[in-house]
């Protein structure tokens, strides 16, 4: 059984299972095991998941399982259940520390929560019979009643797809052309914008090189009106690979006269984003207001580091190194 040293959704000190913070946040305050009563990669558990995995219409390149509550265990869905939760197990993909992936996402995750008031899909881990490590995250577009929000990611908006724009096509273009569809779409669209800059921010200094397309989303409110959808796919993943500062190909914007700074390094720095903030149409109290909290870590964020989920204290050191490297760069001067 594999050892919980303190709350595996909220990283609760004192706590051998969920704390009853995370189980109001992450199921409705149901009693609810960590522990699944089934192994992840054995073979009598290949077709389970199979139709687990084809109930599941969501987009990404690591495997996503629907999940749902029963009995007080997180079960894999059938055609019959109400899918409430999504189960994400380390990939089976030859990547570095792939099987630090969901304790990768978790932190990261809690991180823009806890630290930064990032809205996010509630979340956390869970452990398999054959001591995987598993993420698992609440289905935010379904509600209480079982009724279903219509969601739709910025590749739908846009109207890009493979057929029209390639195999690439969740990466191309830029953060202005999301900016531009918030301001577009979301009636209230200063407080949808201010929330979308903060975290193009924090994907940057949190080293999160996959924060493409289909990683935003919009939600239909009963009322026909948009709204941001939650972040959700949060991962440091320089970790893992050796990728770019931004996933989106043109970058913050393609029009934005970069820095003497990002000239010379290559890398983006406070002013570039400032420049950004500007651009998209937020007031410079705002951008200002968003740009201070990522200039200098609080204790908090390494504590939730120490706290974390990660085999390893090595892996620790090297999370930790990355994001200090990126705040560092990010604090330069212009």
């Amino acid at each position: 059984m594999y050892p919980i040293h303190c709350c595996p959704s909220l990283l609760a000190e004192g706590y051998s299972t969920y704390s009853p913070a995370a189980l109001r946040h992450l199921f409705e305050g149901k009693i609810v095991s960590p522990y699944l009563n089934f192994a992840l990669e054995s073979d009598e558990n290949l077709a389970a998941l199979n139709e687990s995995r084809d109930v599941l219409s969501i987009s990404g390149a690591q495997e996503k399982y629907a999940a749902c509550i029963k009995n007080n265990q997180i079960s894999l869905s059938t055609e019959k259940d109400l899918t409430t939760h999504i189960v994400k197990p380390a990939p089976l993909a030859k990547i570095s520390y792939r099987k630090q992936i969901p304790a990768n996402e978790h932190l990261t995750m809690l991180i823009a929560k806890q630290v930064y008031g990032i809205d996010t899909a509630a979340n956390g881990l869970c452990f398999s019979s054959d001591d995987q490590v598993v993420y698992i995250t609440k289905r935010y577009d379904v509600q209480a009643n079982g009724t279903k929000l219509r969601q739709e990611d910025f590749c739908a908006l846009l109207e890009r797809s493979e057929e029209t724009d390639g195999k690439d096509f969740k990466y191309q273009g830029s953060y202005e052309d999301m900016a531009n569809i918030i301001k577009r779409y979301i009636p209230a669209w200063p407080v949808a914008l201010e929330r979308f800059f903060r975290l193009v921010v924090f994907n940057y200094i949190f080293a999160n090189g996959d924060a493409h397309l289909k990683n935003f989303s919009v939600l239909y409110r009963e009322d026909g009106d948009l709204q941001l959808a939650p972040a959700y796919d949060l991962i440091n993943t320089h970790i893992h690979l050796d990728d770019s500062d931004f996933a989106m190909r043109d970058g913050l914007s393609p029009n934005l006269e970069k820095s003497d700074s990002y000239e010379h390094t290559g890398h983006p720095c406070q002013d570039d984003f400032r420049r950004f903030g500007l651009q998209i149409g937020l007031s410079s109290k705002r951008v200002e207001a968003v740009l201070k909290p990522f200039m200098i870590f609080p204790n908090e964020v390494k504590q939730l580091i120490e706290r974390s989920y990660f085999s390893d204290d090595k892996l620790k050191r090297t999370y930790w190194r990355i994001i200090e490297e990126r705040r560092q760069r990010f604090v330069r001067e212009a």
